[in-house]
């Protein structure tokens, strides 16, 4: 043995001692710092603290400044357009007043259980979309990225509407209404009515030719529509500013944007209900026809605006529900909403037709005043007798009731020689059975009756500033959707993001203010996110209820809550929802098989819209929006899978997830569980210093040393079994 070993062995032992000193100093300034925390939770009531990863500095996340402001966004987010243009449409359709019967079941089945599913996740695990799905199986994580997606490509074109409405609302300050009127157009000789005009009609051009000055196929881009552009760049502005504070900019817009809506819509209600002829519209919206109601397309149609209707798979709904305590009831707001949901619906569909019925009547009288001259004009000329004509009837004041009549007892003299006499029926009931859906009922339709009111600036005003309303509270949970996932995931200054994904989405949304834009928007609206989000969707149902365990999120309900969830609850995630999205699945992907993919184009020649099929590009691009938005599935899959990437490295769809997160409940300290998400060795985990690490041992030991309150971490991860793996989360 060497001279000097003993006095070598004497420095180690020395060094082991002062080691064993130090980490028991450690322990105890540990244990100081967490008795501090404990008297923290007393003092700031109500709060959910986050400390920064890495940082012993405490970090609140934003939070609503009332429960009313969350409600709001909530429900500025789920009623949009749709709900305006889209429903009352599906209700006429699908058998008037028979179509809720099937749309409140399906509301039951699917809509209310997976609005409720993605307000808890949102809430319990307090992360975006691609936090909350990387959170319970990292291997899941695409599915957040997938909404991200679907969100970018939704937002592209649900601005451009926005600013069409913009560009209405710009241009209704005027009387009479610039598309009140044909326009006329002058030459040298003479002057007459625009051709394109004369074959439609005045609200139809002025659609077509004005505002999109539309061309005659996707292939003609024709440039930019400069008008469309620079409502297009205001649109983005005011979703910019509305956004770029998160929620504490855009939650108090939410006051505005949310109520006004429905303070436009009652106005327009009692204006309908006194116009003549709305009442008959209400009628003939509201009579069922239950043998339609019967048949499988009219479910497939209503599942499809349940599921859109409450923005579900958009991340959203999750996005806004992680900015509320941990302990709110997200099972009344999933109730709330959905049924504030629907009864809009109704709502807008009351207006619509009262509307609609009001626009057909004045039609009619036109119809039946054209007709009774045909009627005099064959009674002058001898082909109709006098005898026919009931004594009654004066036909310069001729009703409606009395025109049917006497077109009924033509009908049934003339029965073979009737067609060539070349009368009309004038049946209101056959001008409102033309049914009209989207830009068609807002920007063709609802502008045209709303020339015939009085004061007809001020109503047009008004109704444009609604559908700006209900576009920007839309677009701020679709926003919400992309900003607040990658802030939480990637660490990114809120403020910066969302420049930079205004900016772009503009430059790209510049293909939308082509002349060829309208097509591009009904490109993008049929194949961008119908077929992703189901599939979004039912991921996360399957990994709520089969990977991370029905029963688990039954208690972490019920933790959450401070009430165990209706059984109720229970039998639709786990049985009947998925079997119904996937039912809605394969009925969207063999409706889109069988439809023939196009687009209806503006011919100026006919005036008419007539259907042409995608070029070979333009189905590769309807595929490619398809792929792309699910794409990042299978790619987090494999990527996780394959171990491509070092869990610990923070890149894709690895979550730094906020450590040492103190809530509301006494003693209650919870901190990071990424190493035990993302499987970390024992050598991986942080040294036990307070704010970097949870009072356990290493994954490798036998049992776990619980903290005070015997939680582990936050969400949906129960850290009561040691060394779980990957694959069971």
């Amino acid at each position: 043995m060497p001279k000097n070993s003993k006095v070598v062995k004497r420095e180690l032992d020395d060094e082991v001692i002062e080691s064993v000193k130090d980490l028991l100093s450690n322990e105890d300034s540990s244990d100081d710092a967490f008795k501090k925390s404990e008297l923290m939770v007393d003092d700031q009531e109500e709060k959910d603290v986050d400390v920064e990863e890495g940082s012993d500095v405490e970090d609140e996340r934003p939070a609503w400044n009332s429960k009313l402001q969350y409600i709001l966004a909530q429900v500025g987010f789920s009623v949009g357009l749709g709900n305006v243009w889209r429903f009352p449409y599906l209700c006429q359709k699908n058998g008037g007043g028979a179509y809720l019967v099937p749309y409140l079941i399906l509301l039951l089945i699917i809509g209310i259980p997976l609005f409720f599913l993605e307000l808890a996740v949102g809430q319990r695990i307090r992360r975006g979309s691609i936090g909350v799905w990387n959170y319970i199986s990292p291997k899941l994580g695409g599915i957040g990225f997938a909404s991200c997606v679907v969100c970018f490509f939704v937002a592209l074109y649900y601005n451009v509407i926005i600013g069409w409405s913009l560009f209405y609302f710009s241009q209704s300050f005027q009387h009479p209404l610039p598309w009140d009127q044909c326009p006329l157009v002058k030459n040298t000789s003479h002057t007459f009515v625009e051709p394109e005009c004369e074959k439609s009609s005045a609200t139809t051009y002025y659609w077509y030719r004005e505002a999109l000055n539309i061309s005659s196929s996707l292939s003609e881009s024709g440039g930019l529509n400069w008008k469309m552009t620079i409502c297009l760049l205001a649109a983005w502005v005011m979703v910019c500013l509305a956004m770029i504070k998160g929620i504490q900019s855009s939650g108090k817009i939410m006051y505005f944007s949310s109520l006004f809506p429905y303070v436009v819509l009652l106005c327009f209600l009692i204006r309908g209900l006194l116009l003549n002829g709305s009442v008959d519209g209400i009628r003939h919206m509201f009579t069922p026809k239950l043998e339609i109601m019967l048949e499988p397309k009219v479910w497939r149609e209503a599942a499809t605006q349940v599921f859109f209707a409450l923005g579900l798979g958009f991340g959203g709904v999750i996005a806004f529900s992680s900015y509320n305590k941990r302990d709110n009831n997200c099972h009344f707001d999933a109730v709330l909403v959905s049924f504030i949901n629907f009864f809009t619906s109704v709502l807008a569909t009351l207006v619509v037709f009262a509307v609609l019925g009001f626009k057909a009547n004045i039609i009619n009288e036109k119809c039946v005043i054209q007709n009774s001259e045909k009627i005099l004009k064959l009674l002058k000329i001898g082909n109709l007798s006098q005898d026919m004509i009931p004594h009654h009837i004066n036909f310069s004041s001729i009703t409606a009731e009395d025109y049917n009549l006497v077109y009924d007892i033509i009908q049934k003299v003339k029965e073979e020689e009737f067609d060539s006499l070349g009368l009309k029926s004038c049946q209101i009931e056959d001008e409102l059975n033309k049914a009209v859906q989207g830009t068609g009922l807002a920007f063709i339709a609802f502008t045209e009756a709303m020339t015939h009111f009085p004061a007809s600036p001020f109503w047009s005003v008004m109704f444009f500033l609604m559908l700006v309303n209900l576009g920007l509270g839309s677009m701020f949970g679709t926003i919400e959707g992309i900003i607040t996932p990658i802030v939480d995931t990637f660490k990114i200054r809120k403020e910066i993001l969302t420049v930079i994904c205004c900016l772009v989405a503009f430059f790209i949304g510049l293909i939308f203010v082509q002349r060829s834009g309208n097509y591009f928007v009904t490109m993008f609206d049929d194949y961008s996110a119908t077929l992703p989000l189901l599939i979004v969707v039912i991921l996360e149902n399957i990994a709520v209820t089969r990977i991370y365990g029905i029963d688990k999120f039954m208690e972490d309900l019920k933790d959450m809550l401070g009430f165990s969830p209706s059984q109720y609850y229970y039998y639709m995630w786990k049985y009947v929802s998925p079997l119904v999205l996937l039912c809605l699945l394969v009925a969207s992907i063999v409706q889109m098989g069988l439809s023939p993919p196009g687009y209806n184009a503006w011919i100026e020649d006919t005036a008419m819209e007539e259907f042409h099929s995608y070029p070979t590009w333009g189905m590769i691009v309807c595929i490619s929006l398809m792929v792309l938005a699910i794409l990042p599935v299978p790619i987090v899959f494999m990527v996780r899978r394959c171990n491509l990437i070092d869990d610990s490295s923070g890149s894709l769809a690895s979550v730094s997830y906020k450590r040492g997160r103190i809530i509301k409940e006494p003693v209650n300290l919870e901190g990071d569980n990424t190493s035990l998400i993302h499987g970390k060795s024992p050598s991986e985990v942080p040294s036990p210093n307070f704010g970097k690490n949870i009072y356990r041992k290493q994954t490798g030991s036998p049992t776990l040393d619980t903290a005070p309150n015997g939680r582990y971490g936050i969400g949906y991860l129960m850290a009561d079994m040691p060394d779980m793996p990957e694959s069971d989360l």
